[in-house]
């Protein structure tokens, strides 16, 4: 069996006390719930980061994980380090 993997951004907010449920899929990433605040934020710096990708005209695929922190650093997105996540 053949699997095709694609890399994508992952945003989860756990914030939401109104009891909506919030999701947003695009290009690169997946976005889940927040309060409405959260997530426009995050909405804007996952598209910030895409807008990054297309002016170095390469795809989430394509950038190792140094240059992927270094993006996602200038948009402001928090990300764990390995150590971190362990």
């Amino acid at each position: 069996m053949n699997r095709i993997s694609k890399k994508i951004l992952l945003g989860l907010g756990f914030d939401s006390k109104d009891g909506h449920i919030r999701v947003t899929k695009g290009n690169n990433f997946r976005i889940f719930g927040g309060s409405e605040e959260t997530h426009e934020i995050m909405q804007a710096k996952v598209l910030e980061f895409n807008r990054k990708l297309d002016r170095l005209k390469k795809t989430l695929d394509e950038i190792d994980e140094r240059e992927f922190r270094r993006l996602a650093r200038s948009v402001g997105l928090n990300i764990k380090n390995k150590k971190e996540s362990k």
